[in-house]
């Protein structure tokens, strides 16, 4: 076995889907499927015994669910890589709230497959990097361009916009998309990031103020951004106390 294959959980409680999820993973480079499972207790079972780089996951299964499951798997560490894969092409907002790196309908595509699994290899590339071995936070974030991993050191981060899939990083040297779910960064940097939005992270440091617009909503301002970013009122209490510590 190819010791840098990438490891795959097939989690479908239908036999005949993980039968041609496990074909077309055969058929594609440097992929091992180290176990499968038919409903999501059990893929959480063996996520915790296997250690899967990545978890290919049905949404509609009896017991727990994919999104249900996708949630324990965020909590596991190391935390698995989770792709959807169903029949259903109306879950794909929650999905990538529930952490996940894409959202395959079924009947899946060979080329589909390959490009969540190319995601995949980068996420899981940029978590490593950086990554003490204490599992204290990464010094940066990797963006995939033309083929190539560009650095961004977290520091030079200003905020992180999630937008479907993706999440926009404005930095101080301009912006970069890359494939990693929202809610695992700001779990991560907690102590570096706070969330004004749910769609949007800040970098404490660069939070100046809060202002009110002229149509009433708040937003926030941060230095060297000029633009103001929106901030949503279940978010306010917490900034208010971060820039006005009793």
């Amino acid at each position: 076995m190819d010791a840098t294959a990438l490891r795959v959980l097939i989690v479908d409680d239908e036999p005949l889907a993980r039968q041609r999820l496990r074909a077309l993973l055969q058929a594609q480079d440097a992929v091992s499927v180290v176990g499968e499972a038919g409903d999501g207790q059990t893929a959480v079972t063996l996520c915790a015994q296997l250690h899967p780089d990545l978890v290919l996951l049905d949404i509609a299964m009896p017991g727990l669910d994919g999104m249900q499951t996708a949630h324990r798997l965020a909590a596991l560490q190391p935390a698995p890589a989770v792709v959807f894969c169903t029949a259903f092409d109306d879950h794909a907002l929650p999905a990538f709230e529930a952490h996940a790196l894409d959202y395959l309908v079924k009947p899946v595509r060979p080329e589909r497959l390959a490009a969540a699994l190319s995601k995949a290899r980068t996420f899981l590339a940029g978590r490593s990097l950086s990554q003490a071995a204490t599992g204290t936070p990464r010094r940066h974030l990797c963006a995939r361009l033309r083929g190539s991993l560009r650095r961004i050191p977290v520091e030079d981060i200003h905020y992180l916009l999630a937008d479907e899939k993706y999440v926009l990083i404005h930095h101080a040297h301009g912006e970069d998309l890359i494939e990693e779910p929202l809610k695992a960064l700001e779990q991560e940097f907690a102590d570096r990031f706070v969330r004004i939005h749910r769609n949007c992270l800040v970098a404490r440091d660069r939070l100046l103020e809060l202002r009110r617009a002229k149509d009433g909503h708040v937003q926030a301002i941060l230095r060297d951004v000029p633009q103001p970013l929106d901030v949503s009122r279940r978010c306010l209490a917490q900034l208010r106390q971060l820039l006005h510590p009793s």
